[in-house]
Formats: structure tokens, C-alpha cells, sequence
């Protein structure tokens, strides 16, 4: 079934939004946003480079929120925590993740803490 909106077929992935809610094309679009990059990212090179882009844009703010923090001197500590809470509360979200058909989710959260850990280990050893 295809949408008047969309190129691409529904797949019915999502559930339905509650019908509180008004049904405008932007909240559909909204909705759908997950399976059409899950479609956009079937082709390896596109797939690929999501994740590359994921990982380095994390390993920057991972690197901009040590060396911010580190400039002020006063909020090490709370930097750190919540960094570790951020990095915590992603590897519980990953459970839930591992259960549902779309992976490309999967793979962009891990990317994600990837980089914001390798960004705060290399502006730590910056500091040996």
C-alpha cells in the first residue's frame, strides 16, 4: 500500500498514533521517519556512512564535553556523571532494541556510545 505522501510502502512497524492525537501530515511523518531511513539505509555505502557520520559526530562531543569541562575545572565530576549516566542509560536502552525488527537503531545507538567513550578516553589521556 503506498502513501499519497510517501515513495515508499507502510509497513506498519509503528503502531498507530493514539487517536488523541490529530493525524497531520507531519505526525505521520514523524511516525514513519524510522522505516523510511531503515529504508534509505538498505544500500551498504548509505548504511555505512550513517554510521561513520554517528560515530565521529559522537567522538566530537564526547572530545567538546571533556575539554569544556576540563577548561572550567569546577565540573569535572558532573561531566563525568553525566557522561556515565548518558553511556549507562544507552546500554539499557540496547535490551529493548535487540528485540524489535529494525536494526539500523541498534547500530546507530552503539556507534553513538562508541564514540562519546573514545572521545572522552582520548581528551583523558591528553591529560597524562
Amino acid at each position: 500500500m503506498l502513501s499519497p505522501l510517501l515513495p515508499f510502502p507502510i509497513s506498519g512497524r509503528f503502531p498507530p498514533l493514539p487517536p488523541r492525537f490529530q493525524q497531520t501530515r507531519f505526525q505521520q511523518r514523524i511516525t514513519q521517519s524510522g522505516n523510511l531511513l531503515e529504508a534509505w539505509a538498505q544500500n551498504p555505502w548509505r548504511r555505512l556512512s550513517l554510521l561513520l557520520l554517528v560515530l565521529l559526530s559522537a567522538f566530537v562531543v564526547g572530545g567538546g564535553i571533556g575539554s569544556i569541562t576540563g577548561a572550567l575545572a569546577l565540573f569535572d565530576p558532573i561531566g563525568a556523571l553525566v557522561c556515565v549516566v548518558g553511556i549507562e542509560l544507552a546500554a539499557r536502552l540496547r535490551g529493548r532494541l535487540l528485540n524489535q525488527p529494525l536494526k539500523l537503531r541498534l547500530q546507530l545507538l552503539d556507534m553513538a556510545r562508541m564514540g562519546l567513550l573514545y572521545g572522552l578516553l582520548l581528551d583523558g589521556f591528553k591529560l597524562l
